[in-house]
């Protein structure tokens, strides 16, 4: 690489490989790899506004309409982990442009579908080609970034990207619906992907693990299928409750997992590295984020349905109504690199979190009545939170694992994001309907027609429905109650979250907190033996262990003596 200069790293002897700075053709390539990251958060977002005018235009039935929102989430949870491990076999590059251009060309055939049928099958490539994006373009920070502080700061603005993809979709879709049909939302994408197929051979340098054998198809459909079907379980529980079917999915996809696990635990070369969980940083981390997610995933759904049912928000105002937090948030991503200067980054997490927890007491204490001021306050103190916590995080999972894993560490820390978000709202966000249900049972107007009450006794969505086939004498009482019903709901929902979070950020604090600050970086820890003490963000570990990587035709490659497997790669003992 160009404009780079040789440091060494922690603990490094005078036999010890080179730590490689970043420069210039690195930082442009950020920028490059943010750009997909942006699109696939935006892309998440967006379709929601388009629903309405895509159902008039290609009049799907109830059950086409469900596979054209949900199918796009589906195929990205499911297939991480398979093109996550396939870059790391075939190049995290290579895997990314293919990626690429696969979303592109997806994006146009979405925008043009003429059925809902087409629309379904542009989607499900839509997920498909997204769910190579985020596992290459993490992988690719970890070995454009070798120098521990770099990385951090590389993770942040990553991270960063991320979140304002998530602000943005609800301002630019708007924006966009207001001017053109409902296919421009999709072709958002499409000068993006053109920008990274130009500048990608150019920037990012291209890394695989040549040493790795074929991939295992069987391995990866068993992995297809687990997620797949899990997900999909989970989602249907939460908007539906539970069932027989989404109950036996759910069950279908314990059991391949189980399967899937142990087929990996007795191959020479597993599809997934489970020896990568044996590493602390990573292991804690990678639990940490999830279990964040899964507390914060529930209160969130409640959130967006407060904003648009409660509040009576257009969901373009309700965007702006929750972007001043995903602006805090990307604050203090940016900010969290330099506080490792005075902090250790298990401190940095935790005190995240604790902050994070105040916001949502302050979400737990929202009224119907509440001025919009509260409400955005308790939005900024949440985001202000997280956002060191998701970022460091990030930062220690990918860090965990020796550079030839790095696809499929990322992967990984993608997948426990995705199950993390659907297990909150089906698991946490149940816990609220309960409450709202029961609360309606109670103060649903007597003269109701049966069948309405039923409807708007099950979701506030339902309500809003009724209220809005109902006279004023009528519609207007029961709005009032599904709101207060609501607002208890989600109360409990927050205060739920909140307990929760509190305990992770001991956790972090307990688990991480020997992750000492180290010259150029953050987490020395003590190997268990009582040896030399490990890089214990496993940034130049690797790389120390087994000398220098050399380049051919503009790859890099390992030589004979590759970096440790995980199973070697372990810091301490868990």
């Amino acid at each position: 690489m160009t404009d780079t200069k040789i440091t060494k790293g922690p603990g490094s002897g005078p036999e010890s490989s080179p730590v490689h700075r970043a420069g210039k053709r690195e930082w442009i390539g950020l920028f490059v790899l943010a750009l997909p990251t942006l699109l696939i958060s935006l892309d998440m977002t967006v379709l929601h506004l388009a629903v309405p005018q895509l159902s008039a235009d290609l009049s799907p039935s109830s059950t086409q309409l469900l596979w054209i929102v949900d199918i796009y989430g589906f195929l990205i949870a499911g297939s991480l982990i398979t093109m996550g491990t396939l870059g790391d076999r075939i190049g995290r590059r290579r895997l990314l442009m293919l990626g690429a251009a696969g979303f592109g060309a997806a994006s146009v055939l979405a925008a043009f579908a003429g059925s809902a049928g087409e629309l379904i099958a542009a989607r499900a490539l839509l997920g498909l080609a997204g769910a190579t994006l985020m596992p290459s373009t993490m992988s690719l920070i970890r070995n454009m970034f070798h120098e521990p502080r770099q990385r951090t700061v590389a993770i942040s603005v990553w991270m960063s990207s991320f979140m304002l993809g998530a602000g943005a979709g609800p301002l630019v879709g708007g924006a966009m619906l207001e001017h053109f049909w409902w296919g421009s939302v999709f072709l958002l994408g499409v000068p993006v992907m053109v920008l990274l197929l130009v500048a990608g051979p150019i920037l990012l340098p291209e890394f695989k693990d040549p040493g790795r054998g074929r991939i295992d198809l069987l391995s990866a459909v068993l992995s297809l299928a687990t997620v797949l079907s899990f997900v999909y379980g989970i989602k249907k529980t939460a908007e539906n409750g539970p069932s027989a079917p989404t109950l036996a999915a759910m069950a279908l996809g314990i059991g391949i997992g189980v399967f899937f696990v142990r087929r990996q635990r007795h191959q020479a070369e597993p599809f997934v590295d489970f020896g990568l969980f044996r590493n602390r940083g990573f292991a804690v981390s990678i639990g940490a984020v999830g279990l964040a997610v899964f507390a914060s995933g529930g209160l969130m759904f409640f959130i967006g349905q407060y904003l648009q049912m409660v509040l009576d928000l257009s969901p373009f105002k309700a965007g702006l109504y929750g972007l001043p937090g995903v602006l805090a948030g990307m604050v203090t991503i940016m900010l969290a690199p330099m506080l490792l200067q005075w902090f250790r980054a298990a401190y940095v997490m935790a005190a995240g979190l604790l902050v994070s927890v105040v916001g949502i007491v302050m979400l737990a204490r929202i009224t119907v009545d509440s001025e919009s001021w509260v409400v955005i306050t308790a939005l900024v103190v949440m985001h202000l939170g997280f956002g060191p916590t998701m970022a460091l995080g990030t930062d220690l999972i990918i860090a965990g694992a020796p550079p030839e894993r790095a696809g499929t560490a990322s992967a990984l820390s993608e997948t426990s994001t995705e199950m993390g978000m659907a297990l909150g709202i089906a698991v946490i966000g149940s816990a609220g309907t309960a409450v709202y249900r029961r609360e309606m049972e109670e103060t649903t107007p007597q003269d109701l027609p049966h069948e309405m009450a039923r409807v708007a006794g099950d979701t506030i969505g339902g309500a809003n429905a009724m209220a809005a086939q109902l006279p004023e004498r009528l519609g207007s009482p029961l709005m009032e109650a599904a709101g207060r019903a609501f607002v208890s709901g989600m109360a409990l929902t927050a205060l739920v979250s909140a307990v929760m979070i509190t305990g992770i950020a001991v956790m972090v604090a307990l688990l991480l907190r020997n992750h000492k600050p180290a010259e150029g970086g953050h987490g020395a820890e003590p190997a268990a033996s009582g040896g030399p003490a490990v890089d214990g963000d496993a940034a130049d570990g690797a790389a120390v262990a087994v000398g220098a990587a050399e380049q051919r035709d503009g790859v890099a490659l390992v030589k004979e003596v590759r970096p440790p497997s995980s199973r070697e790669f372990d810091e301490a003992p868990l």
